[in-house]
């Protein structure tokens, strides 16, 4: 094979970068090394060159490497991070990539944390894989003509959204191409919990960054057809009784420890209106059950149901409560695992309804342990959705806040995916094609975390399976949207 790769690496002045680029140097693929650095890298080779640049994830540094790259293919690494190759690791991307035509091509990979070795398979890519931090490991595997295109149809320049602006572009003409394959090897650096890593988009430090992504992704939304103008159907009230104006609804399953301070906190709030709460008891075997019926026992607002169905996870007992005869006119979450912030919160929720006659309420909350003490990242309060764009930007984040709350009739025509992660996300968007959502911006809410808590730690298959299904929501509803839009 000739040269056919040019390989840009960023360079902050770590150890292991002269490493990396002697690996990628020894292969008779690489024609050229570009050291991505705002100052001189001191880093010397025959195909190593210094190329300066403002920070490696701006728009201007991805003109500079769609302007000096000569060959067919551009090898960008994402992150300042060692690099070890595997056995024909270029030899594979190259063949790939002229196989499938692909504008992307990336791979599984292996990562070392300290002396252990751990394959890291990444998600495949599909049209709804549109979030920001979409894990393509630290290679990506440019074709430098679909590469220079999506360049050359940037409409802004961006500080931190370089690269997502980029791969978007690329991905409206080319297909992104996954390697199921451990094709080389990385040092992890971020050692923090998968359940801590979900939350960076909502970091206030992160803000500005994410304005820019926003702002990127409307682009995309606009040229492929599914950006909807801040234009909402109004909510109708419809000729429908309910027993009572609010329900808050439990799905639980064995959480005897935690079951009877999400009671309290509901049977504690202080209202203008009559209320319920309607758990849904999916066959508890640990005194869960029990707990429930014995505060019923005196406290006739507490409903519990049973389902015939035993094939139900979350969503399916969110769809029992809600066709139950128990069910308000407004049905508002609370997970077995948390509490509400204080005696206001359902005053609060349904007053947004009342004014803004909308389709859906969202709260912000805060995250603590078991015993209600705050820890990181504190507040997740989803300021980045604004009511022009929110619905836009839906589609990019991984998440839209809690409590989550719905007009029941309207639930009810769209109901509840059967499944038990994500089943929120499916509902907001959905309703958000359609209908403004309500927000609520300082906690109503206690996001409780705990050894037994389903996603304060997952392992990397578990979180791919969780991501793979949200972009397959992204999906539906990108497809959904591209219909609403399209001239009838």
């Amino acid at each position: 094979m000739s040269k056919k790769i040019t390989v840009f690496l960023p360079c902050t002045g770590s150890d292991f970068t002269q490493l990396t680029a002697e690996a990628f140097a020894s292969s008779n693929l690489v024609e050229k090394i570009y050291l991505l650095a705002s100052n001189p890298s001191g880093i010397t080779s025959s195909k190593t060159q210094d190329l300066k640049v403002d920070s490696l994830l701006s728009s201007n540094t991805f003109k500079k490497i769609a302007e000096v790259s000569s060959t067919e293919y551009s090898l960008i690494l994402t992150k300042d991070t060692q690099i070890a190759l595997g056995q024909f690791c270029l030899e594979r991307f190259l063949q790939v990539a002229n196989d499938t035509a692909a504008g992307i091509v990336y791979s599984d990979f292996i990562e070392i944390k300290g002396d252990v070795r751990s394959n890291h398979p990444v998600n495949d890519y599909q049209f709804g894989s549109v979030r920001d931090d979409f894990d393509f490991g630290p290679i990506m595997f440019f074709n430098s003509k679909a590469l220079k295109s999506a360049v050359n149809a940037f409409e802004s320049d961006y500080q931190h959204a370089g690269l997502y602006d980029t791969r978007l572009r690329v991905s409206q003409n080319h297909d992104l191409v996954r390697v199921t394959e451990f094709l080389y090897s990385t040092v992890q650096t971020d050692t923090r919990k998968t359940g801590e890593k979900v939350f960076d988009y909502v970091d206030p430090r992160n803000r500005q960054v994410q304005i820019e992504m926003e702002l990127a992704f409307t682009e995309h939304l606009k040229e492929i057809g599914a950006y909807l103008i801040p234009e909402f159907k109004l909510v109708e009230e419809q000729d429908v009784e309910f027993p009572i104006e609010a329900s808050v609804v439990i799905p639980v399953r064995n959480r005897i420890r935690t079951i009877r301070d999400a009671v309290k906190s509901v049977l504690m709030q202080k209202t203008d209106f009559n209320f319920n709460l309607v758990v849904v008891d999916n066959f508890s075997t640990d005194g869960t059950f029990e707990a429930l019926n014995e505060i019923a026992a005196s406290d006739d607002r507490l409903k519990v149901i049973v389902p015939e169905r035993k094939d139900l996870g979350i969503g399916g007992c969110w769809n029992e409560a809600v066709f139950s005869q128990y069910c308000g006119k407004y049905a508002i979450q609370l997970d077995s695992d948390d509490v509400y912030k204080d005696e206001t919160t359902l005053q609060r929720v349904v007053d947004v309804f009342r004014e803004e006659k909308c389709a859906m309420v969202v709260g912000s909350y805060e995250m603590t342990d078991v015993n209600l003490n705050p820890i990181p990242p504190g507040i997740i309060d989803h300021k980045e959705w604004t009511p022009e764009n929110g619905r836009n930007n839906a589609i990019r984040i991984n998440g839209l806040g809690a409590p989550r709350a719905f007009y029941t009739p309207i639930l009810r025509e769209v109901t509840v995916p059967n499944v038990s992660y994500g089943e929120d996300y499916a509902l907001g968007l959905a309703i958000s094609r359609q209908y403004q959502i309500g927000r609520i911006y300082d906690p109503i809410y206690c996001v409780r975390r705990w050894d037994d808590n389903t996603d304060a730690s997952l392992d990397i298959v578990k979180m791919n399976a969780h991501n793979a299904y949200k972009d397959k929501l992204r999906t539906f509803e990108l497809r959904a949207r591209q219909q609403f839009v399209a001239p009838k």
